[in-house]
């Protein structure tokens, strides 16, 4: 027998590889983005959230921010450090209870280096402190937080949570939420979902709002600053919660005339669009000075500026009309934006149809009729605008164009089945032009290939030939304006960000 002698220290390091995950030696760092041509560095890969939990307080006289955020995850792969999207001042961070490495990079990157790999397919619980002065930061040279007389506010699209909450920023890993905000008494802290509860103490307040329902990073939005609060509920069982600006002047009576209506508008979609698939919903007006609105999930943020000319009830359905349209159902890419503009612009059409202010039909052919031939308008394709154009009012009004059309090719019965379906189709989750166009193909039965191209992809005013039997291109030279119209553009700086 021959006895093989082993080294102690020979066994020792025998030991250690054996306690290495399989793994580790294949561990990688997270891209710096999720992959979106428009925007490279948004969104980081490697992960996937679920939930953010934060806590939050915020100063108002100074516009200082502590928070600690709470951020559980699965790894996509095996992972050496990854990226979150955040532009305050961190002072810790742990993965899974143990302290991690961390270092800034770019315009936006906090890297993160756990003490040991994680492996693909982990649950994983990211922990960051952090403060600072959201008005103070920039990136790509500007801000998405509002800083306004009595507080501050974070909205914007396609950026906004760099300035309030680390995160991965790309509407492509939708979460859940809770925010906690503790605000000196006399504020008050507005976010998305249900306001589960509220408490004071030593001069101080806490608002917890929950948020149960996957939901996009640029969906997020807090308000902190002196609101009237108004609440209800809608026909149909949902809570309505509104928050006005004390301080709104002029503008504030138009505000409430408009968004007291959410509930009854809300009620109407859903005759298009189905059951409204949150268990909240609501508005706020801060007193900003910014001009555009946005889909804010359950509660959207409207700018004073939309009311200056009294009420606006049609930007109340754009926003609305994107819970189902961006937010029910998200972009799979920015470059899918039609997506989300094209319907809640074609909704406001609707809304005109019902209010007996001109049909979706002539605003078609008014719009139409409106932009010759050599007009920049018919340059800019809805369905891959490219990042400069990605709001422009192509977007909107070419896109609404392209619904009518659609509309126009496959009749009503179908449109309208696809109108409503869509959102159950994609629940919760996101979806491309492309995957718009076979679901209309699957429920209406034709090829839509050349309809969708022509006006989607074509940088060309639509000929009738083109555009089939679309009557949208057999518009009259000079349609008469309809009652609406003046209504509808107002809302066209709805989200010059």
């Amino acid at each position: 027998m021959h006895r093989r002698i082993i080294a102690p220290g020979a066994l020792a390091a025998a030991s250690v590889l054996l306690a290495i995950p399989a793994s580790a030696a294949s561990a990688s760092p997270g891209a710096p983005g999720i992959g979106d041509p428009y925007y490279p560095a948004y969104g980081n890969g490697g992960y996937d959230v679920s939930h953010y939990d934060l806590r939050l307080k915020y100063q108002p006289a100074t516009d200082e921010l502590e928070g600690t955020a709470t951020i559980l995850a699965k790894t996509t792969q095996d992972l050496s450090r990854f990226d979150l999207d955040f532009l305050l001042d961190v002072s810790e961070v742990r993965v899974n209870g143990a302290v991690a490495a961390f270092t800034t990079s770019g315009e936006h990157e906090l890297e993160i280096t756990p003490k040991t790999a994680l492996a693909k397919g982990a649950t994983v619980t990211v922990v960051v402190r952090y403060s600072g002065i959201p008005s103070s930061k920039q990136a790509y040279g500007f801000t998405s937080w509002h800083r306004t007389a009595d507080g501050g506010v974070g909205a914007n699209e396609p950026e906004a949570a760099w300035w309030w909450f680390p995160s991965n920023d790309h509407p492509l890993d939708k979460a859940t939420y809770d925010v906690s905000v503790l605000v000196p008494d006399g504020s008050q802290a507005i976010s998305n979902g249900t306001l589960q509860s509220t408490s004071s103490r030593l001069g101080w307040t806490r608002y917890n709002w929950r948020s149960n329902k996957p939901q996009a990073t640029y969906l997020a939005t807090l308000a902190v600053g002196k609101f009237d609060i108004t609440t209800g509920t809608t026909e149909s069982g949902i809570p309505v919660v509104n928050a006005y600006s004390k301080d709104l002047g002029d503008n504030a009576g138009a505000a409430r005339a408009s968004i007291e209506r959410t509930g009854e508008i809300a009620d109407w979609l859903s005759g298009y669009f189905g059951p409204y698939p949150f268990d909240a919903l609501g508005g706020y007006v801060p007193n900003t000075n910014t001009g555009y609105a946005l889909e804010t999930q359950t509660r959207p943020f409207y700018s004073p500026r939309q009311f200056a000319n009294g009420s606006n009830v049609s930007v109340v359905v754009h926003e609305l009309a994107h819970q189902w349209y961006g937010d029910y159902v998200s972009v799979a890419g920015w470059k899918d934006i039609w997506l989300n503009e094209g319907f809640a612009r074609y909704a406001q059409w609707l809304w005109s149809e019902h209010e007996g202010e001109g049909t979706a039909q002539e605003l078609a052919d008014y719009v139409y009729a409106s932009h010759p031939a050599d007009d920049a308008f018919w340059t800019v394709k809805p369905g891959d605008p490219g990042a400069a154009n990605q709001f422009d009012i192509a977007v909107y009004d070419r896109g609404a164009l392209a619904v009518q059309a659609l509309r126009d090719e496959i009749g009503d019965d179908a449109f309208f089945a696809v109108l409503k379906g869509w959102p159950q189709k994609h629940a919760y989750g996101n979806a491309s032009v492309v995957d718009f166009q076979q679901y209309a193909e699957q429920i209406s039965g034709e090829e839509l290939g050349s309809l969708f191209d022509t006006w989607l992809f074509q940088p060309a005013k639509p000929a009738a030939p083109a555009a089939r039997t679309a009557s949208v291109a057999k518009a009259p030279a000079a349609p008469v304006q309809p009652k609406s119209w003046k209504k509808i553009a107002a809302t066209n700086d709805v989200h010059e960000h």
